[in-house]
């Protein structure tokens, strides 16, 4: 088995926004509602893997300015979706249409800020090539996250989901929203480091 597989499944199974997000979104919302959020996180790590392999993750890390950059937008939003995720209804799933899951295109948005993401890609661009050219490369890298990272969203949600049935009470379900914006906001210092 190409080692590859094995570090990208452990570098995005592991807990980080993706994963925080789609628990909380499959406890809030359902696992069925939280798909177009699963998909979108699938697409936008493969488009980011595929521009790695051609080699965009060298002006990240060699341009200066573009990876302070990208860590200040992303700890901001990750800051404002920790916000919100405690502002979250404490009663049990939304009842409102303005609270609703993310949509693909939110979440394909989200991955371009998404450090972790940006962390794992990168290593394994780098310590995993095959000596392919760079299309080869991308096409490799993209299908690898992509691939598997639908699969871990899919595992989260599902999770989420099943995690609602223990959340039968009010108190509960606010234990649930903070310790999820705290891990979110946790996530977000960690851009840091």
């Amino acid at each position: 088995m190409d080692p590859l597989y094995v570090f990208v499944f452990l570098g995005l199974f592991t807990p980080g926004p993706n994963v925080i997000l789609l628990t909380a979104s499959g406890a809030r919302f359902g696992f069925q509602a939280s798909l177009p959020h699963v998909a979108g996180v699938a697409l936008g790590v493969g488009v980011i893997a595929a521009l790695a392999g051609l080699g965009i993750g060298v002006l990240v890390v060699t341009v200066p300015g573009v990876e302070l950059g990208l860590k200040l937008v992303a700890a901001g939003w990750i800051l404002w979706m920790a916000v919100d995720l405690w502002r979250a209804r404490a009663t049990g799933p939304p009842e409102t249409r303005a609270d609703k899951p993310w949509t693909i295109w939110r979440a394909i948005l989200f991955q371009w800020v998404n450090p972790k993401v940006w962390a794992v890609i990168l290593s394994a661009a780098s310590a995993y090539g095959a000596g392919l050219g760079p299309w080869g490369e991308a096409v490799r890298l993209s299908t690898a996250f992509s691939g598997i990272n639908l699969f871990v969203c899919l595992f989260w949600s599902l999770a989420g989901s099943l995690l609602a049935m223990l959340l039968t009470t009010p108190a509960a379900w606010r234990l649930f929203s903070r310790v999820m914006a705290l891990a979110l906001a946790g996530s977000a210092v960690m851009v840091f480091t």
